[in-house]
């Protein structure tokens, strides 16, 4: 099962890489699902696309925090926006097809817009650690016990 996973997420940088190259294709939702398919594979190729200086930070947010930042929100939204004009100008399709396509392209884009923006870094810092500490005092552990 991990060869299919390492194949995947292959795969997936196939795209992104693919996406990174055309206005139509989005990048970083593969590099989100090729770290996923690398976290059940090759822990080494996960943290190198954690680790990218480029694509790194937006995936690390949305592994840490399930956010996407403005600056993300608005290059998707355009990206789509150019999308949907090349494809209306070049494949000049029916209107029924049109209405289905900008139908998808506007569930992606309020699915990006509905999500969270980034916590400040003392709020996300605090977070997680928060998060444990009711789960560690019904455990009976200090929330300290957790960092080790």
């Amino acid at each position: 099962m991990r060869w299919l996973w390492f194949a995947l997420g292959w795969a997936m940088v196939g795209l992104g890489a693919i996406g990174a190259l055309l206005p139509v294709m989005p990048t970083t939702i593969f590099l989100i699902l090729a770290v996923g398919c690398f976290a059940r594979s090759s822990p080494r190729l996960e943290q190198r696309l954690l680790a990218h200086p480029r694509y790194g930070p937006a995936l690390r947010l949305w592994r840490e925090q399930g956010a996407v930042s403005r600056k993300g929100k608005a290059l998707a939204c355009a990206g789509m926006a150019v999308g949907f004009a090349l494809f209306c100008w070049g494949a000049q399709p029916s209107w029924r097809l049109l209405l289905g396509v900008g139908l998808c392209f506007a569930a992606s884009a309020g699915y990006v817009l509905s999500r969270p923006g980034p916590l400040p870094r003392a709020a996300s810092a605090a977070g997680p650690r928060a998060a444990r500490a009711p789960r560690l005092a019904e455990a009976g552990a200090h929330p300290d016990d957790a960092a080790c």
